[in-house]
């Protein structure tokens, strides 16, 4: 099954074009730059559009507007391909990629985005459980200092367990739907109210 995966929920946009259990593609690039990678991965491959089977979603926790842009093109893919998909965790994606890693995403004011007894929740950095774990993700990379004070290792920066890897939300897909019934992690209200 041809799937086309990719999350926008943090700096980091990752996106990969995966037949089966095989990699075609990855890329990492930014959230504004998705449709390009998405066109780079299908000429890649050798691939088109209307080869897609399903879509696989990061749906956040992470940036609002990332979360949305990301929403925003799989709705637009969906609907031009008729194509079904599947909403994955950007923090159960980031941990995939690390087995064993506590997740953790920077969620900006001071706070991040985790797992706490296996449910994602938002935390200040030194509220998280981190004795003895390894931490990855953008948000361990941001308080390393700390994580590490507080008896945790986190990798290299440029370790790329640090990256919600597009691979894994193919992979941790679950059952598909309409991809306009796929909502957004948001684990707190946004910065602006209108």
């Amino acid at each position: 099954m041809l799937t086309l995966a990719f999350d926008t929920a943090t700096s980091a946009a990752t996106s990969a074009l995966v037949d089966g259990d095989e990699v075609l593609g990855e890329r990492i690039s930014r959230a504004q730059t998705l449709l390009e990678d998405v066109d780079a991965l299908l000429r890649q491959a050798g691939a088109h559009p209307a080869d897609l089977q399903r879509l696989a979603i990061g749906i956040g926790p992470g940036s609002f507007t990332g979360v949305r842009i990301g929403l925003a093109a799989a709705r637009g893919l969906a609907l031009s391909l008729g194509v079904e998909g599947a909403g994955v965790s950007t923090l159960a994606a980031l941990a995939a990629g690390a087995p064993g890693a506590v997740p953790v995403i920077d969620a900006k004011r001071r706070e991040v985005f985790s797992l706490l007894s296996g449910e994602p929740a938002v935390l200040r950095p030194d509220e998280l459980l981190v004795a003895g774990a390894v931490c990855v993700g953008d948000g361990a990379v941001r308080y390393r200092s700390l994580i590490e004070e507080r008896g945790g290792t986190v990798p290299p920066d440029d370790d790329e367990r640090h990256l919600p890897r597009a691979r894994f939300h193919a992979a941790l897909a679950g059952d598909l739907r309409n991809v306009d019934e796929i909502e957004p992690l948001y684990l707190r209200v946004p910065d602006v109210d209108l």
